[in-house]
């Protein structure tokens, strides 16, 4: 059995709960939370502690699962949690990928441990993807819409800003902009012209809304690049209409074999459950690393360094036998 702790119960911990407690492989040690632990009731039953409590359990647990935001949270504590132990976290700040890796294989090196990074859907799945139609499709250009739906680490963005009691960000792709790719057109998109962002925003009692706007829309890696548009509404009104964090998204490669013939390659995704999708992809990839941290591999890795027989809850060998 693979021994998991999972460090935080938002959306996203209560998806990998959920997805921990179908995987008849895996043991969850308990959940691990910054908040009153009596105050946690996990939908499965998984015993809480506190995650001052984390270094009791050192050598207990096989690999963590992180489930807190890219925004300040991950970049603030993945370090001090892989100095012992294994982590998977979802990191998805695309820019900021490169340092993030760094520092944190030089820790995990040092200290004999190993991580994965930047794993969901996008980066994950999708990256994945990029790379298989980029290698069989060597013409041709990629091109990756989102949504329509809730960017969990774009709503976690805005609610760290100061004044925001709550915030939903919805990604929209631009129609215009993806049938072009469809057609066939390769046309060169920045990525203003292939989305928008639209942010429902919950402000504090006197915040100044104007000052949240222009924190929200200049914000770097996040909404600066992007037509956004920004919504204050009731925390009523947020729970009776943005309540369901669907998403989904779609990667598209295009280009030729020859002058004369063109191949357009789609991957697609239509989730009712970004964060319980994106918990199963989060577990899946723990079950990875607690496969490859028992044969003695240390340092992080990314999606790209994981051989996905490793990811399939039997032995292996099956998927040999009865997916090739």
């Amino acid at each position: 059995m693979i021994k998991v702790g999972i460090v935080g119960y938002g959306n996203l911990g209560r998806g990998v709960c959920l997805a921990v407690d179908k995987a008849s492989d895996f043991e969850c040690v308990g959940v691990f939370t910054r908040r009153e632990p009596s105050s946690v009731k996990p939908v499965t039953g998984f015993p809480v502690y506190s995650v001052n409590d984390l270094g009791k359990f050192k050598g207990k647990i096989d690999v963590l699962i992180l489930c807190g935001g890219s925004a300040t949270d991950l970049p603030a504590t993945t370090a001090n949690y892989i100095k012992d132990f294994n982590t998977v976290d979802s990191f998805d700040t695309h820019a900021k990928i490169p340092e993030y890796f760094a520092k944190l294989d030089k820790i995990a090196t040092e200290n004999g441990t190993l991580g994965l990074i930047s794993v969901g859907w996008d980066p994950g799945i999708f990256s994945l993807v990029r790379l298989l139609f980029g290698s069989v499709l060597p013409d041709g250009k990629d091109y990756t819409f989102w949504g329509k739906g809730v960017s969990q680490g774009h709503s976690d963005a805005i609610r760290r800003i100061a004044g925001v009691k709550n915030a939903i960000q919805y990604t929209v792709p631009k129609e215009d902009a993806l049938e072009k790719v469809r057609s066939g057109l390769n046309p060169e998109l920045s990525v203003r012209e292939k989305h928008a962002r639209e942010c429902f925003v919950v402000a504090e009692e006197n915040a100044d809304k104007a000052r949240i706007e222009k924190e929200i829309k200049e914000m770097p890696n996040y909404f600066a690049d992007y037509d956004t548009t920004v919504h204050f509404i009731s925390e009523e009104e947020l729970k009776r209409e943005h309540a369901k964090l669907a998403h989904g998204g779609v990667v598209i490669r295009s280009g030729k074999t020859t002058e004369e013939n063109s191949e357009l390659l789609q991957l697609s995704l239509k989730l009712d459950s970004n964060p319980e999708f994106t918990g199963s992809v989060l577990t899946a990839y723990a079950r990875a690393i607690a496969r490859l941290a028992k044969k003695g591999e240390t340092g992080v890795k990314t999606v790209f360094d994981i051989p996905l027989k490793y990811l399939y809850p039997l032995d292996p060998d099956e998927a040999f036998k009865s997916l090739l």
